[in-house]
């Protein structure tokens, strides 16, 4: 009797079972982003491939680590039929997948976006739970929407400065439209706005600053008492560097004196340098001493800027006089654009001197070994278009790629001078030909550097050149077939675009390479999250910490260029003050790499402080080897430069670097 009574106790337990609910899978509310995972490493590989499709699905996985990736992948593919599918992820639970999605969306610039955008802002966060979101939406909605919206942005006057992420988001978002071209007097207003206030965000006043430095077509002369006082007072260079700029478009004494009181007492290289590129607006005569003391800087970048100050901005009666500083200073760089701001604006009549410039450049050049050095040299007797013929005798002597690829760049110097027709007068045919025939022998050697110079200089519309020289297609077509792909899509569409402009035929959108070095997802799987490199340089070494979880492929690729030992003994090719160093072309000329490109890798990333490094490109999905690091914030940069890792010691190194400073070696630790 008592089992019997079991068996009912069981057998009742067993319904009560079958007729409950079943329970529901707990939500996840985390990201966990893990080299290791296996399905994470798959949507690392589908992006790589550019497969929409095989992404798409991962959308709606329950798990948001997942879905993030899937979504993130887009902000690195444009394909605008997907806008639907990520607008669906605009009102995930997860807050992070909304700031990939409107992030996504906003990288594909399509207008259709902005409908998506607003109707995704959740006007009614008072506690703040998708502050951060919205921030992302209003981000995005500069790099999509209409010109209308931009009103409706400019307006919006509600945030309080403790609103860093909405704040950040509304300036990030006027200047995303700046960066479009696209400005109202109510957007510039509410930047000037965010400036001048120091109760604001450092975050949002950079942004500010950085507007009123970039945008084109702005009217800010009303404001110049407080962008003054502002540019004078505070404390963190990265604003005043961009405020120099900003108070350059003012053409007022407030502004112009503001600027040269500053010049000589500045501490910081950065400001120095975008203040004498901000005083090329103001009379000549009134800021010329202080540029003059600047060529002798301590500092080499604010002296090759001072320099370039005078090859741009100089006049024809000091002509002699810069030719004269030139021979008294001994740094090769700020020499060389001395000599040629002296040969650019130099008088017609002074021809003695004219022929002493020329002597002294050319004994310079044959005596130099350095070839930057000589490239340099180049350029500067090319400021005198009768040095043609002397710079075309230079090539079949040279040996390295970056001096045959100088030498062309040398005479498109001369053919794209405005005043070429004057300079040769009744001999503008017979020179047009003899040079246009030079670069269509540059063409027809194959080489990548020589190639897109000469191919860019025959676009020139002064000169007939499709005239002159339309026998010479086949040449170009042939030499197009002979390009290697991917590693010369660079050229390949320089080329491509002359052969158009030939042609009579409208320039068509730039050729795009296939898929063609996969990630290795097995050597991804062994690196940690944070993996370190030391670029060792002549200078001193720069360590850098990388992030693979954001720009994996761009991250491997580096380590894997590093372990080979390939950017040992590479140089600087390309350095800008107050810029970029760039490095990794092993040909010097910034056409060189491998016989692969890599993808861009354009996830929600802000180039936001100094010390970032970014992968160069010709354009979407064309990098390879070369790279470059920041010497300050270049938001500009945002949503077009993969940014893979950062500067953790060694930015004074960084600073140091000048072109031709080389990279001895790069070891990393993953």
């Amino acid at each position: 009797m008592k089992i019997k009574y079991t068996y009912i106790l069981v057998f009742m337990a067993f319904l009560l079972v079958q007729c409950m609910p079943p329970t529901p899978d707990p939500i996840l509310t985390e990201i966990k982003q893990n080299l290791e995972d296996p399905l994470l490493l798959k949507i690392t590989s589908f992006q790589d491939n550019q497969l929409t499709d095989s992404l798409l699905p991962f959308f709606s996985h329950k798990d948001p680590t997942y879905r993030y990736a899937a979504v993130k992948a887009f902000g690195s593919i444009q394909d605008k039929t997907v806008l639907d599918s990520l607008a669906g992820l605009l009102k995930d639970p997860l807050e992070k997948v909304r700031m990939a999605a409107a992030h996504a969306i906003g990288q594909q610039r399509d207008l259709r976006g902005e409908q998506f955008l607003i109707g995704a802002f959740e006007q009614l966060d008072s506690l703040g739970k998708y502050k951060n979101a919205n921030g992302a939406i209003l981000e995005a909605v500069g790099q999509c929407a209409s010109r209308d919206f931009l009103t409706a942005l400019s307006s919006i006057s509600t945030y309080s400065p403790t609103d860093t992420a909405l704040l950040t988001g509304q300036a990030i978002g006027i200047y995303r439209y700046a960066l479009r071209n696209i400005i109202i007097p109510e957007g510039t207003s509410k930047q000037l706005t965010f400036v001048n206030n120091s109760t604001y965000p450092s975050s949002v006043r950079l942004i500010a600053a950085n507007y009123l430095a970039r945008a084109k077509g702005i009217e800010i002369s009303d404001n110049v008492e407080a962008l003054a006082q502002t540019f004078e007072t505070d404390k963190d260079p990265s604003i005043r560097m961009a405020l120099a700029l900003a108070l350059g478009k003012i053409n007022q004494p407030r502004a112009s004196q503001t600027l040269l009181s500053t010049l000589n007492n500045e501490k910081d290289y950065r400001v120095k340098c975008n203040i004498i590129r901000a005083l090329k607006n103001f009379e000549y005569d009134a800021v010329k001493s202080d540029i003059l003391l600047a060529l002798e800087d301590e500092n080499l970048h604010v002296a090759q800027t001072a320099a370039a100050f005078f090859v741009t901005n100089g006049v024809s009666q000091e002509a002699n006089n810069y030719r004269k500083k030139a021979k008294e200073l001994e740094n090769t760089s700020v020499r060389g654009l001395l000599y040629e701001a002296a040969n650019r604006h130099l008088p017609s009549y002074m021809t003695n001197t004219r022929n002493a410039i020329n002597y002294e450049l050319r004994s310079k050049y044959e005596a130099s070994t350095d070839p930057f050095e000589r490239i340099q040299l180049l350029k500067a007797l090319a400021e005198y278009g009768w040095n043609y013929k002397y710079i075309q005798r230079q090539l079949p002597l040279v040996q390295t790629a970056m001096e045959k690829t100088g030498i062309i760049e040398a005479l498109s110097k001369i053919t794209n001078d405005v005043d070429f027709y004057k300079v040769f007068g009744g001999s503008f045919t017979n020179v047009s030909k003899e040079i246009g025939t030079q670069y269509i022998q540059a063409i027809k050697s194959g080489d990548i550097g020589m190639t897109a110079i000469a191919a860019g200089a025959l676009k020139n519309e002064n000169i007939d050149f499709k005239t002159l020289l339309l026998d010479s297609l086949s040449i170009m077509e042939t030499a197009l077939e002979k390009l290697p792909l991917p590693a010369s899509i660079e050229t390949y569409n320089a080329l491509e675009k002359t052969i158009a402009y030939f042609k009579g035929q409208k320039e068509g959108p730039p050729s795009k390479v296939a898929a063609n070095h996969p990630i290795d997802t097995t050597l991804l799987a062994t690196l940690s999250k944070a993996p370190n490199a030391t670029i060792k340089t002549n200078k001193g070494n720069i360590t850098l910490q990388l992030n693979p979880l954001e720009a994996p492929g761009s991250v491997l690729n580096f380590i894997q260029l590093a372990t080979k030992d390939f950017y040992d003994n590479i140089k600087f090719h390309r350095v800008v003050p107050n810029f970029v160093i760039q490095g990794g072309c092993p040909r010097g000329d910034g056409f060189g790499g491998l016989d692969y490109t890599i993808r861009s890798e354009l996830p929600i990333s802000h180039y936001d402080q100094e010390g970032y490094i970014g992968m160069a490109s010709a354009g979407r999905h064309t990098e390879g080897t070369q790279f470059f690091i920041t010497h300050s914030p270049t938001p500009h940069l945002d949503g077009n430069y993969t940014l893979f890792g950062k500067v953790t010691d060694g930015m004074d190194v960084v600073h140091n670097i000048m072109v031709g400073d080389s990279i001895q070696d790069v070891t990393v630790k993953y």
